[in-house]
């Protein structure tokens, strides 16, 4: 007896659609291995539908106004809201996430995110009009930049999607949203629910593999390409965009180093840190996964948190002791198993290093301690259960160690000295600096990194003028 799999679609210019060509990618649950769903496998032709979608619907929702785009979205949040139930369980079975932390640490955010950026709509800031040459008055125009193809990750299928579309709508753009191939059931949901709300063509998503995204970054239509991902998925986008000089919003990886001074409270610290590192199974580019301490409280550190790993859980989405769920999928189990496995002969697993069980991702909350800084898990994102832990003697070092990594995202400082703090937050080469904390997001504050980690900022009204493109318009007095 077989069970039937759940037939996802795609959802163009106001309508479900299977693929043009019919074919078909399979889902799996990463908590029982087990194939749950197919989701259409998108080509050409499908994207070539829902661009001419977007871009047919772009004029009429770029020409209404910001308390009418303000109305909308908050009438999505609202919807968001009342099928709650229904998105996390899509979501629990797109990730194997659970439940209990799905329901309070995902959709209470989603909806404030979708609610701050309908506010965001109607306080378009600029420069004020003024004489900047006689006889003459100059006044700027903030606009949407029309078509956005967004690609969005696996880690956070449904968090990652309001990131994306939330200040796209609501600056007067059109969309194009691409799950992860691994991830497409709450996305699939959210365009049933968005669809009921927005006018057709405004919203469509497309599901499929690396082969779509490309086809929608390439494409002619969209002038903005946005993708949360890895960094060479990133640089691959860069590069397809750069051939029609598209713009590009890039969110990639991490490598946070949190720097733990002598003066921290030990306990607290490993509390926090150890949830902050182990969250989501790690698969988070903010996580707290490369801990910098002090050489004179090093040891009594690592015990500790190693004791923490031992005690943190993972398990089946139903059970509410777990912290996290399984890894996303086979390839990043293969991929967090290859670096413990390859770990130098100087570095010790102080806990975890293994996967738990055989059904399902699940990976052990790990720690690894007795690292060099040009070690391969120190340097690359492993993006599981890991924390590594290194050593330092003074300030300088702990900055030598922190910021010498390519990537530049998140990064946290741990310290009960303020004027350290400080100095420590600026000289640290992240988009973000946590004291005292790690990994607390809010709407109103952006969250982007450099160098490889990426450009461009989510949330926050810096997030919405990135949705943006501004205009300068003369007249003359005569």
């Amino acid at each position: 007896m077989t069970t039937e799999l759940r037939r996802l679609r795609n959802y163009i210019n106001g309508e479900f659609r299977d693929a043009a060509d019919g074919r078909t990618i399979d889902v799996v649950n990463p908590a029982t291995g087990e194939v749950y769903a197919t989701s259409p496998l998108s080509g050409q032709a499908d994207v070539d539908a829902a661009m001419e979608a977007a871009a047919a619907a772009f004029p009429a929702w770029r020409d209404s106004t910001p308390s009418e785009r303000q109305k909308v979205l908050l009438k999505i949040a609202d919807a968001f809201e009342e099928r709650a139930e229904d998105l996390i369980a899509a979501e629990v079975q797109n990730t194997g996430k659970p439940v209990a932390l799905t329901a309070s640490e995902e959709i209470p955010p989603m909806v404030d995110q979708i609610r701050f950026f309908a506010g965001a709509a109607r306080l378009l800031e600029g420069r004020s009009a003024g004489e900047y040459m006689e006889g003459m008055t100059s006044i700027v125009r903030r606009e949407p930049v029309g078509v956005c193809a967004q690609v969005a990750p696996w880690n956070y299928p449904m968090m990652m999607a309001v990131w994306k579309f939330a200040p796209a709508l609501a600056a007067g753009n059109t969309v194009v949203l691409k799950p992860s191939d691994t991830t497409p059931a709450s996305t699939v949901l959210m365009a049933e629910i968005i669809g009921q709300i927005v006018p057709k063509g405004v919203f469509n998503v497309v599901c499929g593999d690396r082969e779509t995204g490309k086809a929608m970054v390439e494409h002619p239509t969209p002038a903005m390409a946005s993708i949360t991902g890895s960094v060479r998925a990133g640089m691959q986008v860069a590069e397809s965009a750069a051939k029609d000089v598209k713009r590009v919003h890039l969110e990639l990886g991490g490598k946070a180093p949190v720097v733990v001074f002598e003066d921290t409270d030990i306990e607290k610290a490993v509390e926090d840190i150890s949830v902050a590192g182990f969250f989501n199974a790690g698969q988070d580019c903010t996580a707290a996964t490369r801990v910098l301490v002090h050489s004179s409280i090093h040891d009594e550190f690592v015990a500790a948190l190693a004791k923490a790993a031992a005690a943190t859980k993972t398990g089946q989405p139903d059970d509410e002791d777990v912290l996290y769920g399984p890894l996303n999928n086979a390839n990043q189990l293969k991929q967090v198993t290859g670096f413990i496995d390859r770990l130098p002969a100087h570095a010790k697993v102080e806990a975890g290093g293994h996967r738990v069980g055989e059904k399902g991702y699940f990976y052990a909350p790990t720690v690894v301690s007795g690292l060099n800084q040009d070690d391969e898990i120190v340097q690359n994102e492993v993006f599981g259960p890991v924390i590594t832990v290194q050593s330092f003697t003074d300030e300088a070092q702990a900055l030598e160690f922190a910021n010498g990594v390519e990537y530049a995202l998140a990064s946290s400082v741990w310290t009960k000295d303020h004027a350290r703090a400080m100095r420590m937050s600026k000289a640290l080469d992240f988009g973000c600096v946590w004291i005292n904390t790690h990994i607390p997001l809010v709407a109103e504050m952006p969250h982007g990194g450099y160098k490889k980690s990426g450009y461009g900022k989510d949330l926050s009204a810096y997030g919405f003028e990135d949705y943006t493109r501004i205009k300068h318009v003369m007249t003359s007095l005569g």
